[in-house]
């Protein structure tokens, strides 16, 4: 089940709420949990017992931590933290990469190892690295363990972030598992989030979606067409991504639960370092924190420095796919980052801000072309040809056609990437007039876009958030 569906906006998610706010609030976890494994089992019934396992060690590794800390015993503590650590990663791995290793040892060996065909699991990515982060904290004594089953339980797998993130750390809502209210400007402001990250996903990176197949599909390539392909795809995987957690927030908004920002308009950024600081903020803190910091961080001997950024964006690239593209786009950014810094620290000043955005752009559009293509034949052929290579021609009359066929969303999309929209409605609502326009227009334009993206989804075909294959 994916929220950019019929079934989850308008039965899934009214059936929930209606019990949610109709029962005791003793109960309310329970029945998120349950309603959680329901939503989870809709589309993979036969990996719900992945999930249940992965809950049922943490839950258990967290209170054997808890014991070890009060006997003393921080050698065992040690060794639970790794063993359970193993166990969770291990699972992730085998799931998501035993298939990509046999392949690699029968290529190098010249073996025929029969691959296992292993379904991937939605979600293990994200509920794995929640578990593990919770594990660390406990065993740093950041937080206490969570000694309720089905507290702990609802947290790792409350379908509102469920498949996709933003990685909550449970020290970020644990006293909200138990404490937590919603009020009416809370359900209101949640429902806004929906319908804008709806409107995201289905009415912008859909479209766009759409526009880079139809360019793919191209029997005479341009230069220009493969450029605009790599710019839709930029825009549209920042919509598709950024729409969902629009969405994981509001509806955890809703529930009581103030869940992380996971993008601050990142294609405003003026260097790759900033970049970083606004996509997908939750996964690259959890790297920050439990990668890049315990290995020595930029606190030591700067080969070392250099060592712990390549691995922790190998790491990176890594964990969005079991394909050697991924890989390449994390060292890529990896190497960048550590020039940016580098140069930085010799300039010790910003250079120009418009330069930068130009900047921050080239390098993350050709970034995510590598991010795109998993076949790497096929990778060097479409970056040589946006770079005139391969005897294509710069521009042809179907180019032009789409061009301004899909000007407008283009356009749109640009615009809605950066913080524009926030600007202007601030200006407005510094004006008294404007103030009262705003009061009447705003929920006109909420409901236009519900019924709009509504329109679409009865209309259109599936297309589930880019973001659930990893």
């Amino acid at each position: 089940m994916v929220f950019a569906s019929i079934t989850f906006l308008y039965w899934f998610l009214p059936l929930v709420l209606l019990v949610y706010f109709l029962i005791p609030k003793g109960w309310r976890n329970g029945w998120l949990l349950i309603a959680s494994l329901c939503f989870y089992g809709w589309s993979q019934p036969r990996l719900l017992g992945v999930l249940v396992i992965s809950i049922l060690i943490g839950y258990g590794a967290g209170l054997g931590l808890e014991v070890c800390q009060k006997k003393s015993k921080k050698k065992w503590k040690t060794v639970l933290l790794w063993t359970a650590i193993v166990l969770e990663a291990g699972s992730l791995v085998y799931f998501k990469y035993v298939d990509f290793f046999i392949e690699n040892i029968n290529r190098v060996t010249g073996l025929d190892i029969p691959l296992l065909r292993v379904i991937l699991p939605v979600g293990i990515s994200f509920y794995t690295f929640q578990i593990i982060s919770y594990l660390a904290d406990v065993y740093w004594e950041r937080e206490k363990p969570q000694h309720n089953l089905i507290d702990f339980a609802m947290y790792i797998c409350l379908f509102t972030q469920l498949v996709a993130g933003p990685i909550v750390r449970y020290r970020e809502i644990a006293g909200q598992l138990k404490g937590r209210t919603s009020k009416a400007e809370d359900i209101k402001t949640g429902i806004r989030r929906i319908i804008f990250g709806l409107s995201k996903k289905v009415l912008l990176a859909d479209l766009l979606g759409e526009f880079c197949e139809t360019v793919q599909g191209f029997q005479e390539p341009t230069v220009l067409g493969l450029w605009l392909a790599a710019i839709a795809f930029t825009l549209q995987l920042y919509f598709d991504f950024s729409g969902y957690s629009d969405m994981a927030i509001g509806l955890g908004r809703i529930l009581g639960f103030q869940f992380p920002e996971n993008f601050q308009y990142p294609y405003a950024a003026t260097s790759i370092t900033d970049f970083w600081r606004r996509w997908h903020i939750s996964l690259t803190q959890w790297f920050r924190d439990y990668i890049y910091i315990p290995l020595g961080g930029n606190r030591c001997k700067p080969w070392k420095w250099i060592r712990n950024i390549l691995l922790v964006w190998l790491l990176t690239g890594f964990w969005h796919g079991a394909e050697w593209n991924f890989i390449l786009w994390g060292l890529y950014f990896g190497i960048i980052l550590i020039i940016e810094k580098l140069v930085k620290d010799r300039k010790k000043k910003q250079g120009n801000s418009t330069l930068g955005h130009v900047y921050v752009m080239l390098i993350v559009i050709i970034g995510f072309v590598l991010f795109k293509e998993t076949d790497i034949s096929e990778l060097g052929q479409q970056l040589g040809g946006m770079l005139g290579l391969g005897g294509l021609v710069a521009v042809n009359q179907e180019t032009w056609y789409y061009l301004q066929s899909y000007g407008i969303l283009f356009l749109i999309g640009i615009i809605g990437c950066i913080p524009v929209g926030k600007w202007l409605v601030g200006k407005i609502e510094q004006q008294e007039l404007g103030t009262k326009v705003l009061a009447v227009a705003e929920p006109v334009v909420w409901i236009l876009l519900l019924l709009l993206s509504t329109a679409y989804l009865v209309d259109g075909s599936y297309h589930p958030f880019l973001y659930f294959r990893f």
